[in-house]
């Protein structure tokens, strides 16, 4: 069977966008692509798929599930097929990324000083307040370049209609990036050709990037900053991930027990004696940081660690405190934050959401529930959330005396059908649901964006949940250009 037949025989679902079908036709940016891809049949699509598993399956990039009684760790599931999006409307979500991000760091920078925003009346004080992730400790502490948001993944959807929404901000510790580097890897080795020909702009450069702005985080003048990735440890879901960027930006990946701090400095031991260290890029959560200053009983953190951060001896990546700004509730004020502090108008509109410590809100969102999703304002990974067109009578009564009892903690937004793109299943072409994970560095020079980041799919048929711990997996995003570098 032929690649015209697979397409031929491919149904876009109704009323919803898919990335490649238009009305009776197939996008420009995908016919290019697929031109490339006509000398191939069903079994060399099939063989290809087998060997992407066998590639995985080898590098042993995995993700852990913690719920799953049978074993916590999984390869993850790659579709070879790719998302294409052409340069134009990347060149879109790059601007949009950018300034949200400008006023993200802004706000931040805010809310731990000033409080201007607060002050003004543009976003409640009792919001902020409220916030679990607004971290007190972090009240007055300057930070190198007043930087907060140095690595950040936002997630976007496609409505309907074809345009880009923000659903989340991830400002603290944002996984995925390396599953977005292994698919492009990936993606070379099964179509060795593809890439070049279809002029994809390159991912690769991620690691040397990110490296460049956290030498330049440094806090004291030296001519080589010693950088650590501080990781919680082998049972971590992401310590694949964690060993991976390690590993490609050539710096040492610890524990919290392979640091130490003396007269407010940091210092790394090694078979040498102790060493200095300038830069943590951190992938422990605030309250695990410190014992003597959040949670006692973390053995994941350093001693003393927030003094030596306070008197500005090491920079932390990404900055302590950033929890606030990407609380479910406060995302709903994002588009006030840009108006307020860059005098602009959104060039992404946010997802339309309700704060359920409102009681018109929630009478609302009660009184349509079979249109809406509940969200835990502190959850992420897809767990905490109420599909209200799948909720079954119980369940929702159970969790209707939740939001009743902390409102505070639900938002609701309407259910938005997430656009669909074809993956190779059972040697057949299939829509299924998508979002995107752009990732974005923040340094001194300004906001860097890679162009594609992390396409997750939603592998079971129909569901809107793509995370992998539901039983997403991912596919290699590609941003195109009539001219433009080999990824």
């Amino acid at each position: 069977m032929s690649l015209d037949h697979l397409l031929q025989e491919y149904r876009c679902p109704d009323g919803i966008w898919d990335e490649m079908c238009g009305v009776d036709h197939i996008r420009e940016h995908y016919q290019k692509v697929f031109s490339s891809l006509r000398q191939l049949d069903v079994n060399a699509l099939v063989q290809k798929d087998r060997l992407a598993a066998e590639l995985f399956m080898n590098q042993g990039i995995t993700f852990t599930v913690y719920s799953d009684n049978q074993g916590i760790e999984r390869i993850f599931p790659f579709d070879i097929i790719p998302r294409i999006i052409p340069g134009s409307e990347w060149d879109h979500i790059e601007s949009g990324i950018g300034q949200r991000l400008k006023a993200l760091n802004l706000f931040l920078k805010d809310v731990y000083h000033e409080q201007n925003i607060i002050r003004d009346r543009i976003i409640p004080a009792g919001l902020v307040a409220s916030c679990p992730h607004y971290t007190r400790e972090a009240f007055g502490i300057k930070v190198p370049h007043d930087i907060y948001v140095h690595i950040s993944g936002i997630d976007l959807i496609r409505g309907q209609d074809g345009r880009f929404l923000v659903l989340e901000d991830n400002l603290r510790t944002p996984s995925g990036v390396s599953y977005m580097l292994e698919n492009r890897e990936v993606t070379k080795r099964i179509f060795p050709h593809l890439l070049t020909d279809s002029h994809v702009r390159r991912v690769s450069n991620y690691p040397l990037l990110l490296h460049e702005i956290l030498l330049q985080l440094a806090p004291t003048q030296v001519s080589d900053p010693t950088i650590v990735l501080l990781t919680p440890g082998v049972f971590n879901s992401a310590y694949y991930e964690h060993t991976f960027l390690a590993r490609q930006m050539g710096i040492s990946l610890v524990e919290g027990r392979d640091l130490t701090v003396d007269n407010h400095k940091v210092y790394m031991k090694t078979t040498n004696g102790l060493e200095r260290v300038h830069v943590i890029y951190r992938r422990i959560d605030d309250e695990f940081l410190d014992p003597l200053v959040f949670r006692p009983d973390s053995a994941l953190g350093v001693p003393g660690l927030m003094s030596a951060y306070r008197k500005g001896n090491v920079a932390i990546v990404n900055a302590i405190g950033n929890g606030v700004a990407d609380d479910k509730a406060v995302y709903a004020y994002v588009p006030d934050m840009i108006r307020y502090y860059l005098n602009e108008e959104p060039i992404l509109p946010n997802v339309p959401t309700y704060q359920l410590s409102d009681p018109d809100a929630r009478a609302y969102v009660f009184d349509h529930i079979q249109g809406m999703v509940v969200k835990r304002t502190n959850q992420s990974g897809g767990y905490g959330m109420v599909m209200g067109n799948k909720v079954t009578d119980g369940e929702w009564a159970k969790a209707r005396l939740e939001i009743e009892k902390e409102s505070r903690n639900f938002i609701a937004q309407p259910i938005i059908p997430l656009s669909t793109v074809p993956c190779f299943i059972d040697g057949e072409f299939r829509p299924r649901h998508v979002d995107l994970r752009p990732y974005a560095l923040y340094g001194p020079q300004g906001v860097k964006i890679v162009p594609g980041g992390l396409t997750r799919v939603a592998l079971k048929e129909g569901s809107l949940v793509v995370n992998s711990s539901q039983g997403g997996g991912s596919k290699d995003t590609w941003v195109t250009d009539q001219f433009g570098t080999h990824a």
